[in-house]
């Protein structure tokens, strides 16, 4: 099967979108019973944590954690975002850094101005989207971003998805409540797929689309380990409590060049390996054994195939073993905690 096709279903209870592109599984967004990326808190500081500079929060979910804090007493009110997913029995992650995201357009409270994506490169649709920014938001004191989804889309879509962040965004950021009380809910998986899930695709929203569409087949083998790279090439992707490891063999190829094959295939699929596991954390890559030569070469094959990557990954580097290392943000529900 050709082309997009966008799924919103359940599996059980659990709000879940899965997105197939070309007949494979390309991604997937699960809900659960964690506060979601993007929930915005009226939370009160609670203890600081000497040596690390950050705070203990005190929300209406539980704790959670702010990094690299300044001026903030114990008792003192404070609008937080939730940053990311915790794993069990830790703390909530949470930014002072507020967003307000939808399909057409980002609120940013801290940053004014108005922005178009960069990807946008078309001067006469760039002053269009100008136009219509400038109407909505030209005298609003807080930032608009003008996301890749605006080129072509209708003025009065984009409009309206302008000024409907801009009021939840002054409605809450000019919240004048005491107490801890959650002031927006983030995202669920559908509404996540029509926000971010944005190119041409078919759209299937009956229930029981996952089985029809073969997804359920497909989430069984996300669900092991072990992810085929074709020529014999196998890596595993195998989440512990402390970080993501990742093994590539070259199974039965003996050629002096198995190793760099095995390698780069890893490189062009590991971020769908971890997208559809919803893995984030520390990532340590066992390669094969490779030349140092081709170390570069690896690397930009990787960083090539995370610039299609919606979450946000940072290359570190080697590690004197020879392994190599990622920090990836968890804004995704895992399809598995580790240990579970």
């Amino acid at each position: 099967m050709k082309g997009r096709t966008i799924i919103l279903d359940h599996l059980g209870d659990v709000e879940a979108a899965a997105l197939m592109v070309d007949g494979q599984l390309d991604d997937l967004l699960l809900d659960s019973n964690a506060p979601r990326p993007g929930t915005i808190y009226r939370a009160i500081a609670d203890r600081p944590v000497k040596g690390q500079g950050g705070m203990f929060l005190k929300t209406p979910d539980g704790a959670a954690f702010l990094r690299q804090v300044k001026g903030l007493a114990p008792g003192q009110e404070i609008l937080v975002q939730v940053s990311g997913f915790a794993e069990p029995g830790k703390a909530i992650p949470v930014t002072q850094k507020l967003l307000f995201k939808s399909r057409f357009a980002i609120v940013t409270p801290e940053a004014p101005g108005l922005n178009i994506s960069r990807s946008i490169r078309d001067e006469e649709e760039r002053d269009r989207l100008l136009e219509i920014a400038h109407e909505i938001a030209g005298e609003s004191a807080y930032g608009v971003i003008l996301r890749s989804a605006c080129a072509g889309a209708d003025a009065e879509e984009i409009a309206e998805d302008i000024g409907a962040m801009l009021s939840l965004a002054e409605t809450v950021m000019q919240d004048d409540g005491t107490g801890m009380e959650t002031l927006s809910e983030g995202d669920g998986p559908h509404l996540l797929a029509w926000r971010d899930w944005a190119a041409p695709a078919e759209v299937v929203t009956e229930a029981g689309g996952f089985e029809l569409h073969g997804v359920l087949d497909m989430l069984d083998q996300v669900e092991g380990a072990g992810v085929p790279l074709g020529g014999g090439a196998s890596m595993y992707v195998e989440p512990t409590r402390a970080l993501v490891a990742v093994d590539v063999n070259t199974g039965s190829d003996a050629s002096l060049a198995a190793g760099i094959k095995a390698n780069m295939a890893c490189a062009r699929a590991l971020p769908r390996a971890l997208r559809l596991r919803g893995l984030g954390g520390q990532i340590t890559l066992d390669l094969a054994p490779m030349p140092k030569k081709d170390r570069k070469t690896f690397e930009a094959a990787l960083r090539q195939a995370l610039r299609g990557d919606e979450v946000e990954t940072t290359l570190v580097g080697w590690t004197p073993l020879g392994h190599y290392e990622l920090q990836r943000k968890r804004v995704r529900a895992p399809l598995k905690w580790p240990g579970a």
